[in-house]
C-alpha cells in the first residue's frame, strides 16, 4: 500500500487538488489496489480521527477568533501597535508585526492572523509610502507566530499525537519561541526599513494617550492571560478554555467594546463553521493516512533504521530540521504533525531530546512552510485578499527567511527556550 500511496498523493498533489483530498483518495488508491481491506475503513479511519474530545478546543478557538476579530477588537490591537512602534523608522511595519504576535495570542492561527490585522495593516502601510509587495510579505512573515504563541490549533493536534507533552506545557513551551521571532522580524523589517527610507507612520503620541489607547485594548488581550492562566492552574482544561474563550469573546464584543451585534452572530458561526470544517476534514484524512502507514509497518521500519544509524542528538536534530522544512513545501502543518510526530517523536525522546523542546522545533518548521512555495498558504491568502501575485510576494520574502531561518536555528541549538516556561510553570 506504501507504495502506492506516496506517489499518489504527490501527483494528486501536484495536479491542484486540495491537501485533504489528495490525502483520502490517495489512501483509497492504496487500499484498492494494495491491499484487500474493504473501501469503507477510509471512512472508518476518518470518523475514528476526529472522535476526541480534546478536538472540540479547535471549532471552539475557531469560533472565539472569529468573534474577537470583530470590528473594534482588531482595531483596538492594531491601535496599540502603532501607538509603541508607529513613530520608529519603518513604524508602520513594526506594528503590523506587533499586532500579529498580539492577534496571536487570539486566534492560535496564521492564516488568520494575514487575513485578518495583516490584511489591514497592509493597506495602512501602502498608504504610508510602503511598497505594497513588502507590505504583503512582511505580512507573511509576521503571521508565522499565529500557530506558535498560544493559543495554537496545531499545539492541540500536536499533543493528541504525542503522550509525552500535554496541551498546557506545548502552550507554555511556545511563548518565548514566538516571541523571539517577532524580534528577529522586527530587526529584518528595521534593515530594510532603514535601506528604502520608510518614514514613520505618525509623531509619537503623549504617554497620557498610549496609556488610554493600552487601556483600552485590554479586554482583548486579557483572553490570553485568561486561557494560558487558567490551564496553568489547573481552573480548566484546553477544551473547557475553548469554550470559556468564546463566552469571553461574546462578553467582550457585545457589552465592553460593542461592536457585536445579535444579527452578526450568524454569519460568524456560518464562517467559523466554515473554518472548522475546512481543518476537521483535513484532519480526518490525516488520520486515515497514518492508518496506512502504521497498518504497513512505516514508523516502526523508520525508527528501527534511524537509531540504528546511532546519531547524536545534533545530528538527528539537523537531519528532522531539513526533512520538515521539505515536508513544508508540499504540505499543510496539521496533517504534517498527524503523520510525522507518531514517527519522530519516539526516536527523539529515545535520544534525550525533551518533548517539549521537539515540539516546538516541529511545529516552527511546518509553520514555516506557509511562508514557501509552491504550496504557502500564507502567500495565497495575502495575495488574494490584497491583490498581489504570489510571484510577486517571493521576490521581497529574502530578509524574512534569513530572519525566520535564524530563529530556526536558535529554537533548535538552545533548547532552553522552548524548555524554561514550561518547567517553571511546573510542566
Amino acid at each position: 500500500m506504501a507504495e502506492i500511496l506516496f506517489p499518489a498523493l504527490f501527483v494528486l498533489l501536484a495536479l491542484g487538488l486540495p491537501v485533504a483530498f489528495a490525502m483520502a483518495i490517495s489512501v483509497f488508491l492504496a487500499i484498492s489496489f494494495g491491499s484487500t481491506y474493504p473501501h469503507l475503513v477510509v471512512v472508518k479511519e476518518m470518523f475514528s480521527g476526529l472522535d476526541s474530545f480534546p478536538l472540540l478546543a479547535v471549532p471552539f478557538f475557531i469560533l472565539a477568533s472569529e468573534i474577537m476579530t470583530g470590528g473594534a477588537v482588531t482595531l483596538a490591537i492594531l491601535r496599540l501597535a502603532q501607538s509603541l512602534v508607529g513613530h520608529m523608522r519603518g513604524g508602520l511595519g513594526h506594528a503590523n508585526v506587533i499586532s500579529s504576535a498580539m492577534f496571536a495570542g487570539i486566534s492560535g492561527s496564521a492564516l488568520a492572523d494575514a487575513a485578518g490585522p495583516g490584511t489591514m495593516m497592509i493597506r495602512m502601510m501602502e498608504k504610508g509610502g510602503y511598497d505594497r509587495t513588502y507590505a504583503g510579505a512582511l505580512t507573511i512573515a509576521s503571521a508565522v507566530v499565529g500557530p506558535i504563541i498560544p493559543p495554537s490549533i496545531t499545539m492541540i493536534i500536536y499533543a493528541m499525537q504525542d503522550q509525552q507533552v500535554s496541551v498546557g506545557s506545548l502552550f507554555m513551551a511556545g511563548v518565548l519561541p514566538g516571541l523571539l521571532i517577532t524580534l528577529l522580524v522586527l530587526m529584518a523589517n528595521a534593515r530594510v526599513s532603514h535601506r528604502r527610507n520608510y518614514a514613520s507612520g505618525a509623531p509619537m503620541p503623549p504617554l497620557a494617550e498610549i496609556g488610554r489607547i493600552a487601556l483600552y485594548a485590554v479586554p482583548a488581550l486579557f483572553l490570553i492571560l485568561l486561557i494560558v492562566g487558567g490551564i496553568r492552574f489547573g481552573i480548566f482544561t484546553p477544551t473547557e478554555a475553548s469554550v470559556i474563550a468564546v463566552f469571553y469573546a461574546l462578553l467582550v464584543g457585545m457589552f465592553v467594546y460593542r461592536s457585536l451585534r445579535l444579527r452578526d452572530l450568524p454569519g460568524i458561526v456560518l464562517r467559523a463553521a466554515l473554518t472548522s470544517g475546512a481543518v476537521l476534514l483535513i484532519l480526518g484524512a490525516a488520520r486515515a493516512f497514518a492508518w496506512v502507514l502504521i497498518i504497513e509497518g512505516v514508523p516502526q521500519f523508520l525508527a528501527e533504521t534511524i537509531i540504528g544509524w546511532d546519531l547524536s542528538p545534533i545530528v538527528f536534530l539537523l537531519a528532522v530540521n531539513v526533512l520538515l522544512l521539505a515536508f513544508g513545501l508540499f504540505m499543510d502543518p496539521l496533517p504534517g504533525v498527524m503523520i510525522l510526530v507518531p514517527i519522530l517523536a519516539p526516536i527523539s525522546f529515545a535520544l534525550g531530546i525533551d518533548p517539549n523542546h521537539f515540539a516546538i522545533i516541529v511545529i516552527v518548521n511546518l509553520t514555516l512552510g506557509l511562508t514557501t512555495p509552491p504550496v504557502g498558504s500564507l502567500i495565497f491568502v495575502v495575495s488574494s485578499t490584497v491583490g498581489l501575485k504570489p510571484s510577486s510576494l517571493i521576490r521581497e520574502m529574502p530578509p524574512f527567511f534569513i530572519a525566520l531561518a535564524a530563529a530556526l536555528l536558535l529554537i533548535t541549538f538552545v533548547p532552553v527556550l522552548s524548555t524554561w516556561l514550561p518547567n517553571v510553570s511546573g510542566f
